[in-house]
Protein backbone atom coordinates (compact mmCIF):
# COMPACT_ATOMS: atom_id res chain seq x y z
CA UNK A 1 0.00 0.00 0.00
CA UNK A 2 1.09 3.34 -0.87
CA UNK A 3 0.27 6.92 0.72
CA UNK A 4 1.05 10.11 -1.27
CA UNK A 5 0.49 13.44 -0.59
CA UNK A 6 1.17 16.87 -2.57
CA UNK A 7 0.65 20.92 -1.26
CA UNK A 8 -0.01 23.25 -4.11
CA UNK A 9 0.62 26.92 -1.84
CA UNK A 10 -1.47 29.03 -2.28
CA UNK A 11 -4.58 27.64 -4.17
CA UNK A 12 -7.76 28.01 -2.59
CA UNK A 13 -10.57 26.00 -3.86
CA UNK A 14 -14.04 26.14 -2.85
CA UNK A 15 -15.69 22.61 -0.73
CA UNK A 16 -17.55 21.97 -3.93
CA UNK A 17 -14.88 21.85 -6.08
CA UNK A 18 -12.98 19.77 -3.53
CA UNK A 19 -15.66 17.05 -2.77
CA UNK A 20 -15.85 16.53 -6.96
CA UNK A 21 -12.17 15.94 -7.12
CA UNK A 22 -11.80 13.95 -3.99
CA UNK A 23 -14.68 11.61 -5.59
CA UNK A 24 -13.09 11.12 -9.05
CA UNK A 25 -10.16 10.20 -7.69
CA UNK A 26 -11.59 7.49 -5.67
CA UNK A 27 -12.85 6.31 -8.66
CA UNK A 28 -9.57 5.73 -10.22
CA UNK A 29 -8.34 1.85 -10.42
CA UNK A 30 -6.38 0.97 -7.47
CA UNK A 31 -6.89 3.57 -5.53
CA UNK A 32 -8.33 3.12 -2.17
CA UNK A 33 -9.15 6.69 -0.62
CA UNK A 34 -8.07 10.09 -1.60
CA UNK A 35 -8.63 13.27 0.15
CA UNK A 36 -8.85 17.11 -1.30
CA UNK A 37 -8.72 20.02 1.62
CA UNK A 38 -7.62 22.80 2.49
CA UNK A 39 -4.79 22.88 5.17
CA UNK A 40 -7.62 24.22 7.62
CA UNK A 41 -6.60 23.02 11.75
CA UNK A 42 -9.17 20.89 11.39
CA UNK A 43 -8.70 19.54 8.18
CA UNK A 44 -5.14 18.66 9.68
CA UNK A 45 -6.84 16.43 12.29
CA UNK A 46 -9.03 15.07 9.60
CA UNK A 47 -6.37 13.33 7.28
CA UNK A 48 -4.20 12.58 10.18
CA UNK A 49 -7.48 10.54 11.59
CA UNK A 50 -8.29 8.94 7.95
CA UNK A 51 -4.67 8.21 8.05
CA UNK A 52 -3.80 10.07 4.99
CA UNK A 53 -1.72 12.49 6.89
CA UNK A 54 2.12 12.75 6.03
CA UNK A 55 4.87 15.16 6.61
CA UNK A 56 4.32 17.12 3.37
CA UNK A 57 0.40 17.63 3.98
CA UNK A 58 1.61 18.49 7.75
CA UNK A 59 3.39 21.62 6.54
CA UNK A 60 0.17 22.87 4.41
CA UNK A 61 -1.07 26.53 5.41
CA UNK A 62 -4.73 27.81 5.52
CA UNK A 63 -4.55 28.33 2.02
CA UNK A 64 -2.75 25.66 0.87
CA UNK A 65 -4.37 22.86 -0.92
CA UNK A 66 -3.71 19.18 0.28
CA UNK A 67 -3.83 16.17 -1.99
CA UNK A 68 -3.88 12.97 -0.55
CA UNK A 69 -3.79 9.66 -2.01
CA UNK A 70 -3.84 5.95 -0.74
CA UNK A 71 -3.32 3.56 -3.74
CA UNK A 72 -2.54 -0.23 -3.78
CA UNK A 73 0.76 0.85 -5.50
CA UNK A 74 3.38 3.85 -5.60
CA UNK A 75 2.37 4.49 -9.76
CA UNK A 76 -1.44 4.35 -8.72
CA UNK A 77 -1.17 6.85 -6.43
CA UNK A 78 1.27 9.03 -8.43
CA UNK A 79 -1.38 8.66 -11.23
CA UNK A 80 -4.20 9.82 -9.03
CA UNK A 81 -2.25 13.24 -8.26
CA UNK A 82 -1.37 14.11 -11.67
CA UNK A 83 -4.94 12.86 -12.48
CA UNK A 84 -6.12 15.88 -10.08
CA UNK A 85 -4.06 18.32 -12.12
CA UNK A 86 -5.98 17.75 -14.76
CA UNK A 87 -9.47 17.40 -12.82
CA UNK A 88 -8.49 21.17 -11.57
CA UNK A 89 -7.10 22.36 -15.47
CA UNK A 90 -10.97 21.17 -16.76
CA UNK A 91 -12.66 23.02 -14.05
CA UNK A 92 -10.99 26.61 -14.87
CA UNK A 93 -11.41 25.62 -18.53
CA UNK A 94 -15.26 25.05 -17.88
CA UNK A 95 -15.70 28.61 -15.89
CA UNK A 96 -13.64 30.21 -18.42
CA UNK A 97 -15.93 28.92 -21.01
CA UNK A 98 -18.86 30.02 -18.69
CA UNK A 99 -18.40 33.43 -17.87
CA UNK A 100 -16.81 36.01 -19.99
CA UNK A 101 -13.99 37.00 -17.59
CA UNK A 102 -12.70 34.99 -14.19
CA UNK A 103 -12.11 38.39 -12.12
CA UNK A 104 -9.76 37.65 -9.16
CA UNK A 105 -10.39 40.84 -7.02
CA UNK A 106 -13.95 42.66 -6.10
CA UNK A 107 -12.56 45.78 -8.52
CA UNK A 108 -11.72 43.44 -11.26
CA UNK A 109 -15.41 42.66 -10.96
CA UNK A 110 -17.00 45.47 -10.92
CA UNK A 111 -14.65 47.12 -13.94
CA UNK A 112 -16.38 44.16 -15.98
CA UNK A 113 -20.06 44.62 -14.32
CA UNK A 114 -19.92 48.32 -13.46
CA UNK A 115 -23.98 47.98 -12.83
CA UNK A 116 -23.60 45.45 -9.85
CA UNK A 117 -25.44 45.59 -7.00
CA UNK A 118 -24.69 42.50 -5.14
CA UNK A 119 -22.03 40.20 -4.35
CA UNK A 120 -22.23 36.85 -3.38
CA UNK A 121 -19.19 35.94 -0.79
CA UNK A 122 -17.84 32.35 0.23
CA UNK A 123 -14.12 32.44 1.42
CA UNK A 124 -13.38 30.89 5.23
CA UNK A 125 -14.66 32.39 7.55
CA UNK A 126 -11.58 34.62 9.39
CA UNK A 127 -11.41 36.44 6.00
CA UNK A 128 -15.06 36.85 5.29
CA UNK A 129 -15.37 40.52 7.39
CA UNK A 130 -12.75 42.23 5.12
CA UNK A 131 -14.67 40.98 1.84
CA UNK A 132 -17.86 41.78 3.08
CA UNK A 133 -16.55 45.08 4.39
CA UNK A 134 -15.39 46.51 0.94
CA UNK A 135 -18.46 45.60 -0.38
CA UNK A 136 -20.64 47.63 1.55
CA UNK A 137 -18.67 50.27 1.24
CA UNK A 138 -18.72 50.08 -2.49
CA UNK A 139 -22.18 50.52 -2.10
CA UNK A 140 -22.85 46.63 -2.62
CA UNK A 141 -25.36 44.43 -1.52
CA UNK A 142 -24.34 41.28 0.45
CA UNK A 143 -24.92 37.75 0.07
CA UNK A 144 -22.65 36.24 2.94
CA UNK A 145 -22.32 32.30 2.12
CA UNK A 146 -19.41 31.90 4.53
CA UNK A 147 -20.01 30.20 8.13
CA UNK A 148 -17.54 30.23 10.76
CA UNK A 149 -17.54 34.21 11.09
CA UNK A 150 -17.02 35.28 14.46
CA UNK A 151 -20.09 36.81 16.04
CA UNK A 152 -17.87 40.07 16.65
CA UNK A 153 -17.36 40.48 12.64
CA UNK A 154 -20.81 39.73 12.22
CA UNK A 155 -22.17 42.62 14.45
CA UNK A 156 -19.68 45.22 12.33
CA UNK A 157 -20.42 44.06 9.15
CA UNK A 158 -24.21 44.59 9.79
CA UNK A 159 -24.03 47.90 11.35
CA UNK A 160 -22.07 48.78 7.93
CA UNK A 161 -24.78 47.55 5.84
CA UNK A 162 -27.81 49.37 7.97
CA UNK A 163 -26.26 52.53 8.13
CA UNK A 164 -25.68 52.33 4.48
CA UNK A 165 -29.64 51.21 3.97
CA UNK A 166 -27.72 47.54 2.07
CA UNK A 167 -28.47 44.19 2.98
CA UNK A 168 -25.99 41.84 4.78
CA UNK A 169 -27.66 38.54 4.50
CA UNK A 170 -25.55 36.59 6.45
CA UNK A 171 -23.62 34.88 7.17
CA UNK A 172 -23.97 31.33 6.70
CA UNK A 173 -26.63 32.48 4.56
CA UNK A 174 -27.33 29.17 2.42
CA UNK A 175 -30.79 30.59 0.42
CA UNK A 176 -32.31 34.07 -0.74
CA UNK A 177 -34.31 35.34 -3.82
CA UNK A 178 -34.22 38.83 -4.99
CA UNK A 179 -36.25 39.81 -7.76
CA UNK A 180 -37.12 36.31 -8.85
CA UNK A 181 -33.26 34.79 -8.89
CA UNK A 182 -32.02 32.35 -6.78
CA UNK A 183 -29.03 32.71 -4.62
CA UNK A 184 -26.79 29.66 -3.11
CA UNK A 185 -29.13 26.52 -2.76
CA UNK A 186 -32.09 28.05 -4.10
CA UNK A 187 -35.50 26.04 -5.15
CA UNK A 188 -36.77 26.77 -8.86
CA UNK A 189 -39.99 28.28 -7.58
CA UNK A 190 -42.08 31.05 -9.68
CA UNK A 191 -42.18 34.55 -8.81
CA UNK A 192 -44.95 36.13 -7.17
CA UNK A 193 -46.37 38.07 -4.23
CA UNK A 194 -45.17 36.37 -0.62
CA UNK A 195 -42.31 37.57 0.47
CA UNK A 196 -39.98 35.92 3.58
CA UNK A 197 -37.71 36.86 5.57
CA UNK A 198 -35.60 33.64 7.21
CA UNK A 199 -32.83 32.76 9.40
CA UNK A 200 -30.18 31.13 6.43
CA UNK A 201 -31.14 28.58 4.11
CA UNK A 202 -33.54 25.22 4.66
CA UNK A 203 -36.26 27.03 6.48
CA UNK A 204 -37.01 29.37 3.77
CA UNK A 205 -36.64 26.41 1.13
CA UNK A 206 -39.39 24.40 2.60
CA UNK A 207 -41.94 27.40 2.64
CA UNK A 208 -41.07 28.56 -0.62
CA UNK A 209 -41.36 25.15 -2.14
CA UNK A 210 -44.53 24.68 -0.25
CA UNK A 211 -46.14 27.98 -1.56
CA UNK A 212 -44.88 27.13 -5.21
CA UNK A 213 -46.70 23.24 -4.50
CA UNK A 214 -49.57 25.60 -3.70
CA UNK A 215 -49.24 27.41 -7.04
CA UNK A 216 -48.36 30.66 -5.83
CA UNK A 217 -45.03 31.98 -6.07
CA UNK A 218 -42.15 34.26 -4.29
CA UNK A 219 -41.12 38.18 -4.67
CA UNK A 220 -37.78 37.94 -2.59
CA UNK A 221 -36.75 35.84 0.41
CA UNK A 222 -34.50 37.21 1.83
CA UNK A 223 -31.98 35.64 4.56
CA UNK A 224 -30.63 37.41 7.06
CA UNK A 225 -28.67 34.79 8.78
CA UNK A 226 -29.14 32.64 12.16
CA UNK A 227 -27.67 34.84 14.92
CA UNK A 228 -29.72 37.68 13.27
CA UNK A 229 -32.64 37.80 16.06
CA UNK A 230 -29.71 37.09 18.67
CA UNK A 231 -29.06 40.03 21.83
CA UNK A 232 -25.55 40.31 20.24
CA UNK A 233 -26.99 41.33 16.51
CA UNK A 234 -30.31 42.13 17.63
CA UNK A 235 -32.43 41.95 15.27
CA UNK A 236 -31.27 44.60 12.60
CA UNK A 237 -30.68 42.73 9.42
CA UNK A 238 -34.32 41.31 9.74
CA UNK A 239 -35.85 44.81 10.75
CA UNK A 240 -34.31 46.42 7.59
CA UNK A 241 -35.48 43.45 5.51
CA UNK A 242 -39.33 43.66 6.26
CA UNK A 243 -39.06 47.65 5.58
CA UNK A 244 -37.85 46.16 2.39
CA UNK A 245 -40.95 43.89 1.64
CA UNK A 246 -43.02 46.44 2.92
CA UNK A 247 -42.14 48.95 0.45
CA UNK A 248 -41.73 46.45 -2.78
CA UNK A 249 -45.03 47.14 -4.61
CA UNK A 250 -44.72 42.86 -5.97
CA UNK A 251 -44.90 41.89 -2.22
CA UNK A 252 -48.74 41.65 -0.85
CA UNK A 253 -47.81 38.68 1.80
CA UNK A 254 -44.79 38.82 4.27
CA UNK A 255 -43.59 35.53 5.60
CA UNK A 256 -41.22 36.14 8.76
CA UNK A 257 -39.39 32.44 9.25
CA UNK A 258 -36.96 32.22 12.51
CA UNK A 259 -35.69 30.22 15.55
CA UNK A 260 -37.42 31.91 18.54
CA UNK A 261 -35.64 35.69 18.74
CA UNK A 262 -34.12 36.93 22.03
CA UNK A 263 -36.12 38.46 25.12
CA UNK A 264 -34.41 41.56 24.25
CA UNK A 265 -35.07 41.49 20.51
CA UNK A 266 -39.06 40.26 20.50
CA UNK A 267 -40.81 43.33 21.43
CA UNK A 268 -38.66 45.47 19.09
CA UNK A 269 -39.60 42.62 16.57
CA UNK A 270 -43.50 42.43 17.05
CA UNK A 271 -43.45 46.37 16.64
CA UNK A 272 -41.60 45.98 13.37
CA UNK A 273 -43.97 43.19 12.14
CA UNK A 274 -47.27 45.38 13.12
CA UNK A 275 -45.42 48.32 11.00
CA UNK A 276 -45.28 46.29 7.87
CA UNK A 277 -48.69 47.63 6.60
CA UNK A 278 -49.71 44.36 5.02
CA UNK A 279 -50.74 40.83 5.89
CA UNK A 280 -48.15 39.01 7.84
CA UNK A 281 -47.55 35.74 8.98
CA UNK A 282 -45.11 34.78 11.47
CA UNK A 283 -43.46 31.31 12.39
CA UNK A 284 -40.93 31.52 15.01
CA UNK A 285 -40.69 28.25 15.73
CA UNK A 286 -40.15 27.14 19.31
CA UNK A 287 -41.98 30.79 20.35
CA UNK A 288 -45.71 30.44 21.70
CA UNK A 289 -48.01 31.70 18.67
CA UNK A 290 -50.39 35.05 19.89
CA UNK A 291 -53.93 35.24 18.69
CA UNK A 292 -55.27 38.66 17.93
CA UNK A 293 -53.42 41.57 16.22
CA UNK A 294 -52.26 42.38 12.91
CA UNK A 295 -49.86 39.18 12.70
CA UNK A 296 -51.21 35.89 12.56
CA UNK A 297 -48.22 33.48 14.27
CA UNK A 298 -48.23 29.87 13.65
CA UNK A 299 -46.24 26.87 14.45
CA UNK A 300 -44.62 25.26 11.85
CA UNK A 301 -42.54 25.64 8.73
CA UNK A 302 -45.64 23.70 6.54
CA UNK A 303 -47.98 26.33 8.42
CA UNK A 304 -46.62 29.05 7.37
CA UNK A 305 -46.80 28.62 3.89
CA UNK A 306 -50.55 27.44 3.90
CA UNK A 307 -51.45 30.34 6.11
CA UNK A 308 -49.75 32.35 3.64
CA UNK A 309 -51.55 31.09 0.56
CA UNK A 310 -54.79 31.41 2.23
CA UNK A 311 -54.33 34.49 3.48
CA UNK A 312 -53.29 35.58 -0.38
CA UNK A 313 -56.79 34.14 -1.52
CA UNK A 314 -59.04 35.95 0.92
CA UNK A 315 -59.48 32.27 1.82
CA UNK A 316 -60.04 30.77 5.70
CA UNK A 317 -57.29 28.39 6.78
CA UNK A 318 -57.07 26.44 9.84
CA UNK A 319 -53.69 23.86 10.88
CA UNK A 320 -53.59 20.23 11.29
CA UNK A 321 -51.54 17.40 11.85
CA UNK A 322 -51.69 15.66 8.93
CA UNK A 323 -53.07 16.97 5.31
CA UNK A 324 -54.48 12.63 4.73
CA UNK A 325 -55.24 11.47 8.38
CA UNK A 326 -56.70 8.38 6.76
CA UNK A 327 -53.89 7.83 4.57
CA UNK A 328 -51.52 7.85 7.80
CA UNK A 329 -53.72 5.63 9.74
CA UNK A 330 -53.35 2.97 6.66
CA UNK A 331 -49.17 3.90 6.92
CA UNK A 332 -49.55 3.44 10.43
CA UNK A 333 -51.25 -0.02 10.80
CA UNK A 334 -48.70 -1.42 7.49
CA UNK A 335 -45.76 -0.50 10.17
CA UNK A 336 -47.11 -2.32 12.82
CA UNK A 337 -47.67 -5.55 11.09
CA UNK A 338 -44.04 -5.41 10.26
CA UNK A 339 -43.13 -6.55 13.99
CA UNK A 340 -43.49 -5.76 17.33
CA UNK A 341 -39.63 -6.38 17.79
CA UNK A 342 -38.73 -2.62 17.24
CA UNK A 343 -36.31 -0.09 18.93
CA UNK A 344 -38.27 2.93 20.97
CA UNK A 345 -35.56 5.86 20.51
CA UNK A 346 -36.01 8.30 17.19
CA UNK A 347 -33.29 9.38 15.61
CA UNK A 348 -33.51 12.20 13.38
CA UNK A 349 -30.47 13.17 10.91
CA UNK A 350 -30.78 15.97 9.25
CA UNK A 351 -29.12 18.43 6.70
CA UNK A 352 -31.26 21.22 7.46
CA UNK A 353 -30.71 22.96 11.03
CA UNK A 354 -34.24 25.09 11.20
CA UNK A 355 -35.94 21.77 10.00
CA UNK A 356 -33.59 19.52 12.28
CA UNK A 357 -34.78 22.46 15.03
CA UNK A 358 -38.75 21.99 14.07
CA UNK A 359 -38.71 18.19 14.61
CA UNK A 360 -37.50 18.79 18.16
CA UNK A 361 -39.92 20.83 18.61
CA UNK A 362 -42.79 18.57 17.25
CA UNK A 363 -41.52 15.25 19.29
CA UNK A 364 -40.50 16.41 22.42
CA UNK A 365 -43.84 16.78 23.36
CA UNK A 366 -45.38 13.61 21.88
CA UNK A 367 -42.06 11.19 22.77
CA UNK A 368 -40.47 13.19 26.23
CA UNK A 369 -37.18 15.05 26.08
CA UNK A 370 -35.12 14.74 22.77
CA UNK A 371 -31.08 15.24 22.75
CA UNK A 372 -29.32 17.37 20.23
CA UNK A 373 -26.73 19.47 18.79
CA UNK A 374 -29.31 22.46 18.60
CA UNK A 375 -29.13 22.67 22.36
CA UNK A 376 -29.01 21.00 25.90
CA UNK A 377 -31.49 18.25 27.36
CA UNK A 378 -32.80 15.52 26.67
CA UNK A 379 -29.85 13.13 27.49
CA UNK A 380 -30.18 9.61 28.09
CA UNK A 381 -33.79 9.83 26.98
CA UNK A 382 -33.19 7.66 23.93
CA UNK A 383 -34.13 9.98 21.16
CA UNK A 384 -31.91 11.96 19.35
CA UNK A 385 -31.64 14.60 16.94
CA UNK A 386 -28.53 15.53 14.86
CA UNK A 387 -28.37 18.75 12.83
CA UNK A 388 -24.99 17.89 10.35
CA UNK A 389 -24.92 20.93 8.70
CA UNK A 390 -23.78 22.62 12.09
CA UNK A 391 -20.50 24.25 12.16
CA UNK A 392 -18.57 21.19 14.26
CA UNK A 393 -19.56 18.87 11.18
CA UNK A 394 -19.10 21.32 8.23
CA UNK A 395 -15.60 23.10 9.47
CA UNK A 396 -13.28 22.04 6.44
CA UNK A 397 -15.39 19.62 4.78
CA UNK A 398 -18.16 19.86 2.64
CA UNK A 399 -21.98 20.36 3.89
CA UNK A 400 -23.88 17.53 3.47
CA UNK A 401 -26.10 18.99 1.12
CA UNK A 402 -23.33 18.84 -0.99
CA UNK A 403 -21.83 15.12 0.19
CA UNK A 404 -24.43 12.77 1.67
CA UNK A 405 -22.08 10.08 1.84
CA UNK A 406 -21.16 11.12 5.89
CA UNK A 407 -24.70 10.78 6.61
CA UNK A 408 -25.40 7.58 4.71
CA UNK A 409 -22.96 6.50 6.60
CA UNK A 410 -24.38 7.31 9.87
CA UNK A 411 -27.78 6.03 8.52
CA UNK A 412 -26.36 2.59 7.64
CA UNK A 413 -25.23 2.24 11.59
CA UNK A 414 -28.59 3.48 12.62
CA UNK A 415 -28.81 -0.29 11.60
CA UNK A 416 -26.88 -1.40 13.91
CA UNK A 417 -28.64 -0.12 17.64
CA UNK A 418 -30.99 -2.23 19.19
CA UNK A 419 -32.61 1.21 20.78
CA UNK A 420 -33.29 3.02 17.58
CA UNK A 421 -36.86 2.18 16.07
CA UNK A 422 -37.52 5.31 13.41
CA UNK A 423 -34.44 7.37 11.45
CA UNK A 424 -35.73 10.59 10.41
CA UNK A 425 -34.23 12.51 7.69
CA UNK A 426 -34.62 14.92 5.44
CA UNK A 427 -34.13 15.57 2.04
CA UNK A 428 -33.15 19.46 0.22
CA UNK A 429 -32.86 19.54 -3.24
CA UNK A 430 -32.45 22.97 -5.33
CA UNK A 431 -29.80 24.42 -7.46
CA UNK A 432 -25.82 23.85 -5.72
CA UNK A 433 -27.38 20.56 -3.76
CA UNK A 434 -25.86 17.10 -4.60
CA UNK A 435 -27.82 15.96 -8.14
CA UNK A 436 -28.93 12.55 -6.62
CA UNK A 437 -29.34 13.15 -2.85
CA UNK A 438 -31.79 10.09 -2.51
CA UNK A 439 -29.40 7.43 -4.52
CA UNK A 440 -26.64 7.93 -1.42
CA UNK A 441 -29.57 8.08 1.09
CA UNK A 442 -31.61 5.49 -0.34
CA UNK A 443 -29.20 2.64 -0.42
CA UNK A 444 -27.55 3.07 3.32
CA UNK A 445 -31.55 2.98 4.51
CA UNK A 446 -31.64 -0.67 2.25
CA UNK A 447 -28.44 -1.20 4.54
CA UNK A 448 -29.51 -0.23 7.33
CA UNK A 449 -33.12 -2.00 7.41
CA UNK A 450 -31.28 -5.57 6.55
CA UNK A 451 -28.97 -4.68 9.13
CA UNK A 452 -31.88 -4.53 11.72
CA UNK A 453 -34.11 -7.88 10.00
CA UNK A 454 -30.74 -9.61 10.84
CA UNK A 455 -31.08 -9.23 14.55
CA UNK A 456 -34.54 -9.99 14.20
CA UNK A 457 -35.80 -6.27 14.64
CA UNK A 458 -37.71 -3.71 12.39
CA UNK A 459 -36.01 -0.47 11.56
CA UNK A 460 -38.58 2.38 10.14
CA UNK A 461 -37.25 5.30 8.21
CA UNK A 462 -39.46 8.65 7.73
CA UNK A 463 -38.03 10.95 5.26
CA UNK A 464 -39.64 14.72 3.69
CA UNK A 465 -38.14 16.49 0.67
CA UNK A 466 -37.81 19.77 0.21
CA UNK A 467 -37.87 20.60 -3.32
CA UNK A 468 -40.24 21.68 -6.06
CA UNK A 469 -40.95 19.80 -9.50
CA UNK A 470 -38.62 22.43 -11.43
CA UNK A 471 -35.29 21.25 -9.19
CA UNK A 472 -32.37 19.72 -11.02
CA UNK A 473 -32.56 16.56 -9.36
CA UNK A 474 -36.27 16.16 -9.87
CA UNK A 475 -38.70 16.32 -6.62
CA UNK A 476 -40.40 13.30 -8.01
CA UNK A 477 -37.80 11.04 -8.84
CA UNK A 478 -35.85 11.83 -5.59
CA UNK A 479 -38.62 10.48 -3.48
CA UNK A 480 -39.73 7.44 -5.42
CA UNK A 481 -35.81 6.28 -5.07
CA UNK A 482 -36.43 6.70 -0.93
CA UNK A 483 -39.96 4.87 -1.32
CA UNK A 484 -38.25 2.09 -3.10
CA UNK A 485 -35.97 2.14 -0.48
CA UNK A 486 -39.01 1.85 2.04
CA UNK A 487 -39.02 4.71 3.63
CA UNK A 488 -42.01 6.72 4.64
CA UNK A 489 -42.31 9.85 2.66
CA UNK A 490 -44.30 12.39 4.12
CA UNK A 491 -45.76 15.71 2.74
CA UNK A 492 -43.73 18.25 4.94
CA UNK A 493 -40.96 18.01 8.08
CA UNK A 494 -43.76 18.71 10.09
CA UNK A 495 -45.82 15.87 9.29
CA UNK A 496 -42.59 12.99 9.15
CA UNK A 497 -41.78 14.14 12.69
CA UNK A 498 -45.35 13.54 13.68
CA UNK A 499 -44.91 10.23 12.23
CA UNK A 500 -41.87 9.33 13.32
CA UNK A 501 -44.01 9.84 16.96
CA UNK A 502 -46.89 7.81 15.95
CA UNK A 503 -44.68 4.75 15.17
CA UNK A 504 -42.67 4.60 19.14
CA UNK A 505 -45.99 5.41 20.01
CA UNK A 506 -49.46 4.25 18.40
CA UNK A 507 -51.19 5.44 21.57
CA UNK A 508 -51.09 8.75 20.63
CA UNK A 509 -53.35 8.03 17.26
CA UNK A 510 -56.36 9.02 18.60
CA UNK A 511 -55.04 12.97 19.39
CA UNK A 512 -53.32 13.10 16.25
CA UNK A 513 -55.96 11.15 13.79
CA UNK A 514 -58.69 11.44 15.57
CA UNK A 515 -59.29 7.50 15.36
CA UNK A 516 -58.37 4.59 17.62
CA UNK A 517 -54.60 3.06 17.44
Amino acid sequence: MALRSVVWPSFYQDSIALMRVAEALKELPRVREAAALMGTPANHELLASAGLATPESKRAGVGDLILAVEAESEGAAEAALEAAKDLFAARRHELEQAVRVLPRTLDSALAHLPNANLVAISVPGPYAKFEAARALRRGLHVFLFSDNVPLADEVELKRLAVSRRLLCMGPDCGTAYLGGVGLGFANVVPRGRVGCVAASGTGLQAVVSHVAALEEGISHGIGVGGRDLSAEVGGVMTGLALEALAADSETLVVVLISKPPAPSVLGPLEAALAEVGKPVVACCLGEPPRLGGPVRWVTTLEDAAEAAVATRRGMPWTPRAFSDPRAIGARLARVRAETDRRGAGVFGLFTGGTLAHEARLLLEPLVGPVASNLGPGGEGSGHWILDLGADEFTVGRPHPMLDPEARAARVREAGRSAAIGVVLVDLVLGRAAHPNPAGPIAAAIRDARVRAAADGRSLVVVASVVGTAGDPQGLSRQIAALEAADADVLPSNAQAARFAALVVRPDLAPSLLGESP
